[in-house]
């Protein structure tokens, strides 16, 4: 049985989702959209003022959802949040992976345009904390330090940079399974 079609707007949202996720949101026009969706762009435009608001509805819920995850956690003792936190923020990614790729390959996206060659140097980089494993298990711990990393060095933290640089080695170190004894 076929599924009922789906609105043109809801179409919309999933093909920029899409595109955005795959070529990111400078690399995605308001053409490539309507033509994706198979409409003209006036006829997108009508749904949508611009590539703004269309992103903006798009991570709406992924905002929503951290704002729940946010209020669950008041409630909880110290010893409860620790797992509700680790679990419901990657509960959030996974459900809203193309959206965290989009936030994400916009940093990535940026960088290059100031002549940083990040996404090849990210490569290797995850090359190297695998020790060239192509194992899930040993991809997936190196994509965790690589955007802890960032996400820490990048937040203001409240300690001094000996000490953040310790934790970092640390954590990173335990997050792939590496034994320094």
């Amino acid at each position: 049985m076929a599924r009922p079609p789906t609105p043109l707007r809801a179409q919309i949202l999933e093909s920029a989702l899409g595109l955005f996720a795959a070529r990111g949101f400078r690399g995605t026009s308001l053409q490539d959209i309507a033509s994706e969706v198979g409409c003209s762009k006036a006829s997108l435009l009508y749904h949508f003022t611009s590539k703004d608001a269309i992103l903006s509805e798009l991570l709406t819920p992924a905002g929503q959802a951290l704002a729940e995850l946010d209020e669950r956690l008041s409630t909880l003792d110290p010893d409860e949040a620790v797992m509700a936190a680790v679990t419901g923020f990657i509960d959030l990614s996974v459900r809203f992976k193309r959206e965290v790729k989009i936030l994400f390959g916009e940093v990535l996206t940026l960088t290059g345009h100031l002549g940083l060659p990040l996404p090849e140097v990210t490569e290797r980089l995850l090359d190297a904390l695998t020790g060239n494993a192509t194992a899930p298990r040993a991809r997936v711990a190196a994509w965790m330090v690589i955007g802890g990393v960032f996400m820490t060095s990048a937040t203001a933290v409240s300690v001094t940079d000996d000490v953040l640089r310790a934790e970092m080695v640390r954590g990173a170190l335990r997050t792939l399974d590496h034994r320094t004894d």
